[in-house]
């Protein structure tokens, strides 16, 4: 396929093999006289060693000569294990370029980089038009999965949490305060229906997620408790999901969200043992949503409790509050939108743009 943005006296196709996508320069004069073949295998860290495709063995199988400029590459081991002879060598695209010739295959186990520096050699070499240039191929060898990019926030949470003197002091108790706030932020970013702040306040959450469990791997002596990881803590959540699912991941069935529903209480029901609907509330939410809370409790359970009398305005909210969930409003979030309605007025009587 011509490309308009290929160098003069080059072609560019783009094709796969499998899933696996690649770039290939030849060159145009003479395809049949290209002298040789590069191979640029780039790996991810995300995955484990070795786990290679197998477009990628095959190439290192088949090749002349295979180059890898960092020693300490995670692959080298499992590609010597294999019987793969891996030379240690940071060669320059002028060298890449003598070693296939003869029609050589040469292929260069990329570093974490992607070998900028060498292929930006070798595209400076193809653009001068003198130089017969050997076949370019770029193949990834393995690929992330989804979910890879929070191995990245592990382990950027375990260096912030050893290195940096704010974050290394800090303690469940003591982060208690951001996540009640990440939570309210992230519902206003629903509630406003912005996706870009969303993917942020979803980060926002998920980072007290990380620093927590990994100030409780530590162990420490703040809650006496054994330690724990976040790998313990997504083992929980998968776990529980799947036993509350038994209609996805067992023999029942459910064909509307209200059966799913039953399904959920009555699991948790089992798992919880518990003397009181009311237990598992907690006490701290905001007063609307834990009103709204108990009488779902109070509701499903199928009781006739009458609510307590009294004089004030919370035992008003209260009433107001068990309406609205038996009316299936949320009374946090239309208290919410009325005062942002209130917000709105105030700002234009002070003269304000919203």
């Amino acid at each position: 396929m011509d490309d308009s943005g290929a160098r003069p006296g080059l072609w560019i196709t783009r094709g796969a093999v499998g899933v696996v996508s690649y770039v290939r320069i030849v060159n145009a004069t003479s395809p049949e006289a290209t002298p040789g073949r590069i191979v640029l295998l780039t790996t991810s860290h995300r995955v484990a060693p070795g786990l290679l495709s197998w477009p990628a063995w095959h190439a290192l199988h088949a090749a002349d000569r295979v180059l890898c400029a960092d020693g300490a590459h995670p692959q080298l081991p499992y590609l010597r294990e294999a019987g793969i002879t891996v030379d240690e060598a940071a060669p320059t695209a002028e060298d890449l370029i003598d070693a296939c010739t003869g029609g050589r295959t040469v292929v260069v186990v990329a570093t974490g980089e992607g070998e900028p520096a060498l292929t930006d050699g070798l595209a400076r070499l193809a653009g001068t038009g003198r130089i017969q240039m050997p076949e370019l191929e770029l193949l990834p060898a393995s690929y992330d999965l989804p979910g890879a990019r929070l191995l990245d926030l592990v382990q950027v949470m375990d260096r912030i949490r050893s290195e940096c003197p704010w974050s290394s002091q800090q303690t469940h108790k003591g982060l208690a305060k951001y996540g009640i706030e990440e939570a309210y932020e992230l519902v206003e970013a629903i509630e406003d229906g912005d996706r870009d702040e969303l993917r942020e306040e979803l980060g926002d959450v998920l980072l007290q997620v990380v620093f927590h469990a990994r100030i409780a791997e530590e162990g420490r002596a703040e809650d006496g408790a054994a330690p724990f990881s976040i790998d313990d803590v997504a083992g929980g959540i998968v776990a529980k999901l799947i036993h509350r699912h038994p209609h996805v991941f067992g023999d029942e069935t459910a064909t509307t969200p209200e059966e799913v529903k039953e399904h959920w209480l009555r699991t948790k029901a089992v798992e919880k043992q518990r003397e009181s609907v009311t237990e598992g509330i907690p006490l701290g939410q905001p007063g609307l949503a834990l009103a709204a809370k108990l009488a779902s409790r109070v509701r499903t359970a199928g009781l006739e409790v009458p609510l307590p009398t009294g004089e004030g305005i919370g035992y008003e909210l209260l009433a107001m509050a068990v309406r609205a969930e038996a009316a299936g409003v949320d009374p946090e979030a239309a208290l919410r939108v009325a005062a942002r309605a209130y917000r709105d007025a105030v700002r234009a009587a002070e003269g304000v743009s919203s």
